[in-house]
Formats: C-alpha cells, sequence, structure tokens
C-alpha cells in the first residue's frame, strides 16, 4: 500500500480534528462491554462535481469540471462491507472505531465525456472514523435503537485513466470525512445480536494523478446496512 503527496492538501483544521477524534478513540480504556460489529448492505452514492487538472501527457484540455452520477455497485466485487468497534462505557454512551469499504464508479457516458477511460474509487472508497455513540436499552421492548457520529479521514483506491494519459492505481489519502449512523439493534442472546441501519457519509477528496495532475471530487454515500453483533 502506497500513500501519496495527496494527503499534503487534507484542510488542516479539520484533519487535526480528525487526528484528535481518532487519537481519543484508541485510547479509551477497556470498559466493561465491547462490541464488535460487522455488517454490509446497499450502499448508493448521488452526484458530485469532479473537478481538477490533467496530466501534461494527456490528449485533453487542461482542466476538467464535470457532475459525475456515481454508481455504489453495493454487491459487485469487491462488494460494500464495514466493520465497527464500541467500548460502551455504560447504559448510554460509547466510544468507537470504524472502518467501510465504500465504492464508487463513475457510468461510461458520464467518465467519457469528462475526459477519462476509468474514473472509480472501488477498492474501496474506504471511510476511517473515531465514533460517539448513543443508545437506548429495552427503548423498545427487547430492541435497542441507537444513533453515532464520527469524524476522520478516507483512504480510496484511486483508479483513474485520463484519456491518453497514465493509470493511477492504489491507496491514497485524500481528505477529511465523517459519518453518521442511526439503527436498531435485536439482541439473540447475551452476546449476539442482530441489526438494521441506515448510514451517511461524507469525505472531500484531493488525488493525485500519476503523469501530474489532480482531481478533487466530495462524495456522499447513503446505505442500508444489515449485520451481526458481538459483545465480550
Amino acid at each position: 500500500m502506497t500513500l501519496t503527496p495527496a494527503s499534503r492538501r487534507l484542510r488542516p483544521a479539520l484533519l487535526r480534528a480528525s487526528v484528535f477524534a481518532l487519537a481519543a478513540a484508541l485510547a479509551t480504556p477497556a470498559a466493561a462491554e465491547l462490541e464488535l460489529s460487522f455488517y454490509g448492505g446497499w450502499q448508493t452514492s448521488p452526484h458530485s462535481r469532479v473537478k481538477g487538472e490533467y496530466g501534461s501527457g494527456t490528449n485533453q484540455s487542461s482542466t476538467f469540471d464535470d457532475l459525475i452520477g456515481w454508481d455504489g455497485k453495493s454487491f459487485a466485487m469487491p462488494p460494500y462491507y464495514g466493520v465497527r468497534a464500541t467500548w460502551w462505557r455504560n447504559e448510554a454512551w460509547g466510544f468507537g472505531v470504524e472502518f467501510s469499504h465504500d465504492k464508487a464508479y463513475a457510468p461510461e457516458g458520464e467518465m467519457a465525456a469528462a475526459g477519462f477511460e476509468r474514473l472509480e474509487f472501488t477498492d474501496g472508497h474506504n471511510i476511517i472514523t473515531a465514533n460517539v455513540s448513543r443508545r437506548w436499552l429495552e427503548a423498545w421492548g427487547s430492541a435497542t435503537p441507537y444513533v453515532s457520529a464520527g469524524l476522520g479521514f478516507a483512504m480510496p483506491h484511486v483508479d483513474v485513466t485520463p484519456v491518453g494519459g497514465e493509470h493511477t492505481y492504489g491507496y491514497q489519502v485524500t481528505g477529511p470525512a465523517a459519518r453518521l449512523t442511526a439503527g436498531v439493534n435485536y439482541p439473540l442472546n447475551d452476546r449476539w445480536s442482530v441489526f438494521t441501519e441506515y448510514q451517511f457519509t461524507w469525505s472531500d477528496n484531493s488525488a493525485d494523478l500519476d503523469g501530474g495532475g489532480s482531481l478533487d471530487t466530495t462524495l456522499y454515500t447513503n446505505a442500508l446496512n444489515l449485520g451481526v453483533g458481538f459483545k465480550f
């Protein structure tokens, strides 16, 4: 895994806040209850603008600014999935970390119109956050509703080829990210549970292109997740 100089263009204030939040979550001491959650589901990515500069070796004009209607393709390989760890400090509040393997493909027609042979973040558009969580035990009988919010960073696998240009293919730290989640957990026994949830992510991405040039886009995702949890 090779990280590129794109990380230098992260917005300083948001990056500092993300790193601080992640460090705080990782430094949280072991609590009475640790919950691991694993999920998959249906993830989409709405339209966003893609801006930047082509490398000098391409056949394109120097800059681009295009609206892309991204496809999520949740079940195409590699599939969309996520995992998180939550340290519940008491019956209501918890802290944790989360990784989600989101995906964004540019449709062929829009990709070609923007001057690209490949334009995707599919292995994946990885979002890493530190979360704060709130739950309401037995609020709906045995079911437990919960919400969480997180700050962190995006580390997508950038797969981009301008027409006539070089193929950019690798992981980059591209910018700050945030996550919001709301769901319901259903216990099966003292340790195992199942859950369903809605999740939204935002990331502000700036990727370096091999052969020169750059690509900037803000990516949003919406997901309906189903998962399983395990408590220690």
